[in-house]
């Protein structure tokens, strides 16, 4: 059984503290906010400023975050794993249903696919990695809502200009936060004629490395009225090997990071 590395733990944790507080901080500064003996943040913020990571004021001798850290997130963001989890899981989705399946991320009022697994029909939904879609015509936008508050769900669904586009469409704010209410209560959310005449779409939604994201199984409605059970089994299932499986990691990793109780001041003198 993997075991938690305290000095990367603190690693993330001191990042973290410097994106909420957003200013310089000091080595006392940080070694309250983290809970940690100055001695030991001391040696933390040494290393990190030793690789160029941190930069230090010369005069106040405050440490801030370097561009390098950007430059590295952009490097690992340009190879993003959820885009492999969402590949991963609309292949499943296709081999077990024969519809495309598709993976998707809410972005300001839209909907991003990030990833698809074309059906095997000759007749089939069709869409493209990094393509957008309406949120208010996306089951994949829609589950995502679902997940969150009906406050989000509200603000999101003002964001964009609600069009008509198929004889489903649904262009009433109520009618559409009642549809995500629905959602939530049931786990999944079925949509048809919403965005296309003749298409259907079956959604769920969860969170991976704390980013809510939907996976969807899309085709023709008189097909997918037909396996319409089918396709919400085979949410569910790939939902529980996806979602259920990050959201387990994250949440032992969480449990791993608790701090543990603070020492007394005259334990931390004797540090």
């Amino acid at each position: 059984m993997p075991t938690l590395v305290p000095a990367a733990a603190r690693t993330m944790t001191l990042l973290e503290v410097f994106a909420r507080e957003k200013r310089e901080l000091s080595n006392s500064d940080l070694a309250r906010l983290m809970d940690l003996p100055e001695s030991s943040c001391s040696d933390l913020l040494h290393t990190l400023h030793e690789l160029g990571y941190l930069l230090r004021t010369a005069r106040s001798r405050r440490f801030y975050p370097t561009a390098r850290l950007l430059a590295v997130a952009k490097e690992i963001s340009a190879s993003d794993p959820l885009y492999a989890v969402g590949a991963e899981a609309c292949e499943l989705l296709r081999d077990r249903t024969g519809e495309t399946g598709l993976c998707g991320r809410l972005e300001n009022g839209i909907v991003k696919v990030i990833a698809l697994s074309e059906g095997r029909h000759p007749l089939r939904y069709m869409q493209h990695v990094g393509d957008k879609l309406a949120l208010h015509v996306s089951a994949l936008g829609k589950a995502i809502l679902s997940i969150g508050t009906p406050e989000e769900a509200a603000r999101q669904l003002r964001l964009k200009p609600l069009r008509s586009l198929a004889s489903g469409t649904l262009t009433d704010l109520t009618a559409l936060e009642a549809q995500v209410a629905k959602a939530k209560e049931q786990g999944w959310i079925w949509i048809e004629n919403e965005g296309s005449e003749g298409l259907t779409a079956v959604a769920v939604a969860g969170q991976i490395g704390g980013e809510a994201v939907a996976l969807s199984v899309a085709g023709l409605t008189d097909r997918m009225r037909a396996q319409r059970t089918l396709c919400i089994e085979a949410l569910q299932e790939v939902q529980a090997l996806v979602f259920r499986k990050h959201a387990a990691v994250a949440e032992a990793a969480a449990s791993a990071e608790s701090p543990a109780p603070a020492p007394s001041k005259r334990t931390k003198a004797r540090a």
